[in-house]
């Protein structure tokens, strides 16, 4: 009983029992001919189902593509159109007589715009149009009644040079 150790170089990569290989191809062989007609035709009918299935995602995903950029179109025009409005309605807002109070940013561009406009004697007049004389009656603010009374009274009586 001495028993030889195995070729160092043997491949096994198929079944271990060398009948088991041959068992395989017979079966394969003895299948009838309708069988292997059978699964012929199913393997071809699945890869056409796989083939139709691959063309209507591509063209799903071509027809979201589109309706995707129709979207953000729509979406862009309609934030065009808001800022517009916006825009007209900032404007007219800012042109009202109170908007000095509330819109101190656009008071200043108009007071900066009608510089031009300048006639001696109307500057403090021009300075009143950019302050709120309505009195805060908070107690945490601070007290600029004076500070108001005095630009009244040089807005009624301005200095002369």
């Amino acid at each position: 009983g001495v028993t030889l150790p195995p070729p160092p170089f043997q491949e096994s990569n198929g079944p271990t029992d060398c009948y088991a290989a041959i068992s395989h191809a017979d079966r394969l062989h003895s299948e009838p001919e309708s069988i292997r007609k059978w699964r012929e035709e199913q393997k071809e009918r699945l890869e056409q189902l796989d083939a139709n299935s691959r063309k209507q995602e591509a063209e799903w995903k071509e027809k979201a593509i589109k309706e995707l950029e129709e979207w953000y179109a729509r979406q862009d025009e309609k934030l065009q159109k808001t800022k517009a409005s916006n825009r007209v309605a900032d404007e007219a807002f800012y042109r009202q007589p109170s908007a000095d109070v509330i819109g101190y940013v656009a008071a200043e561009e108009a007071f900066v715009s009608n510089a031009e406009d300048v006639f001696p004697g109307t500057e403090w007049e021009r300075v009143a149009q950019l302050c709120d004389f309505n009195p805060k009656a908070s107690k945490q603010a601070k007290d600029v009644s004076r500070m108001r009374s005095v630009l009244i009274s040089l807005k009624q009586a301005p200095l002369v040079r």
